[in-house]
């Protein structure tokens, strides 16, 4: 049994196998690929990873979906996930102009706050 069918018996919704478990098995690669990145010293192709798949994920995945079929959820339960969004792209502008990096104390704040989106997204089920 696979861990959307376990998510789902375990009374989890679409919305939230997605944001979690699919979301987590489908970003491990670029995670690995953006760390290695990093420690090797090569921050663009960390940068470019990230932003990157972002594009891709956007435009072609969410592009293709609706082509195939209406994608859509209501708005008002996107607002926590639409802020989220907001605010991490705010901050990551900020610390990358900043000194064009960012530093184990930012990756450190965003991380926490990926652990705090995380556990909203699991508390509104």
């Amino acid at each position: 049994m696979g861990a959307v069918s376990v998510a789902r018996t375990l009374g989890m919704s679409d919305r939230l196998v997605g944001l979690t478990i699919v979301a987590l098995g489908t970003s491990l690669p670029e995670l690995v690929t953006s760390v290695i990145a990093a420690r090797r010293g090569y921050s663009d192709l960390a940068v470019g990873n990230v932003l990157g798949s972002n594009i891709f994920n956007i435009f072609l995945c969410l592009g293709a979906a609706g082509l195939a079929g209406t994608v859509g959820a209501p708005l008002h339960t996107l607002g926590v996930d639409l802020v989220a969004l907001v605010v991490m792209t705010g901050l990551a502008a900020a610390f990358m102009r900043t000194e064009r990096s960012i530093s184990r104390l930012e990756g450190g704040l965003v991380l926490i706050l990926f652990a705090a989106f995380t556990a909203i997204t699991i508390v509104r089920g």
